[in-house]
């Protein structure tokens, strides 16, 4: 399996709890995302996390000699069934029953692959989205799960991920701020009073996933038609070559339907691409999530702003964005605002998370 596993070096020395049995909890963190999945737990040692990463896809074939189902997830379900490989949590969460089982299937592929314990307390990193359904097949899913035997909760993905710009530890539980999930499926916004959510605001309407399909639409018509891309090659430059900050104009090469090959470059596509994307969020930040924040908590309101604000998610990625998402909000709302990110805010969410249930462990 194409997955990758890492020692993240933000985690804490894990202060376990003990279960029933005598052993000691380990404490895992979980984000189940409409890309990529991401668990974070003690690494060997228990001073360093262990990062497990895989793109939230599963392809299933049949075994040649024996007629067997096979699954493959991730990366490599991604690479070798590009025709059928199945992304099962595209909106976010898992929409009807059939999803709902893929996912579990594939979470417990890598439950198994990895050897995570299931004497665990496990916290979730959720995703804010107005979706009854879609949020009780994830819960189905999360409660059948064959981890967390010990603990198993969820928080705001937002706040999750906002732990790890704020510090090494959870300050961010005890800070009145804003944070801003800048996701595949979903822009989120919330404001945070000591960890309780306030004003959660989400649109479908600026997305990872459209910023795809925008850089697949400019690739055409900045080559005249000459090279049509699918979503998934645009995502991958995208996060191979968007930069504000020093972003360079890039040489692709593609096979001809009647053989041969044409080599094109990209000059515009992406950038015009993640420029329209950041305006967007900005506007709709400044426009339509702080003005009902304000209208409903004003001294929240007052207070969030002369705080950091926190990004998180697949495009605050993107190196520069925080300094020009900075510079875009304050021009728009007139007056200073400063914003941070983790050092990997689409690995952060898991990371927070993490911290939460080794204090819940340690503490229940």
């Amino acid at each position: 399996m194409s997955d990758e596993d890492a020692d993240d070096g933000t985690g804490s020395e894990s202060d376990a709890g003990v279960s029933s049995d005598g052993a000691a909890a380990v404490p895992v963190g979980v984000k189940l995302g409409s890309t990529r999945t991401v668990i974070a737990l003690p690494g060997e040692h228990g001073t360093e996390n262990r990062i497990i990463k895989t793109l939230t896809c599963m392809a299933t074939y049949e075994d040649a000699l024996t007629g067997e189902e096979k699954i493959l997830y991730g990366e490599e379900a991604a690479r070798e069934y590009p025709d059928r490989v199945e992304y099962m949590l595209r909106s976010g969460l898992p929409e009807d029953a059939d999803r709902a089982e893929m996912t579990k299937t594939f979470f417990e592929a890598i439950i198994e692959e990895h050897d995570i314990p299931a004497n665990s307390g496990v916290v979730y990193a959720i995703p804010t989205i107005d979706n009854p359904t879609g949020l009780e097949n994830l819960q189905n899913v999360i409660e059948n799960s064959s981890i967390g035997l010990e603990l198993v909760e969820s928080y705001p993905e937002s706040l999750c991920g906002s732990i790890p710009a704020f510090g090494d530890d959870l300050e961010a539980i005890d800070e009145i701020f804003v944070a801003v999930n800048m996701g595949s499926t979903n822009l989120e916004a919330s404001a945070y009073r000591r960890g309780e959510q306030l004003s959660p605001f989400t649109t479908g309407a600026v997305t990872g996933n459209e910023v795809d399909r925008m850089i697949a639409n400019y690739v055409e018509e900045e080559t005249q038609g000459r090279v049509n891309i699918d979503n998934q090659t645009a995502r991958e430059y995208k996060e191979e070559h968007a930069d504000f900050v020093d972003f360079e104009p890039f040489t692709d090469i593609i096979q001809q339907p009647g053989g041969g090959s044409h080599e094109f470059t990209i000059e515009r596509s992406v950038m015009d691409a993640v420029n329209e994307y950041l305006d967007d969020a900005v506007d709709e930040l400044a426009n339509t999530f702080l003005p009902e924040l304000a209208n409903d908590y004003m001294k929240v309101y007052q207070l969030a702003l002369d705080r950091p604000i926190a990004i998180t998610g697949g495009m605050a990625c993107i190196p520069g964005i925080v300094d020009e998402f900075e510079e875009r909000l304050s021009a728009e709302l007139n007056r200073d605002i400063e914003v941070i990110a983790a050092d990997e805010p689409d690995v952060a969410p898991t990371i927070g998370a993490q911290r939460i249930a080794a204090r819940l462990v340690e503490t229940n």
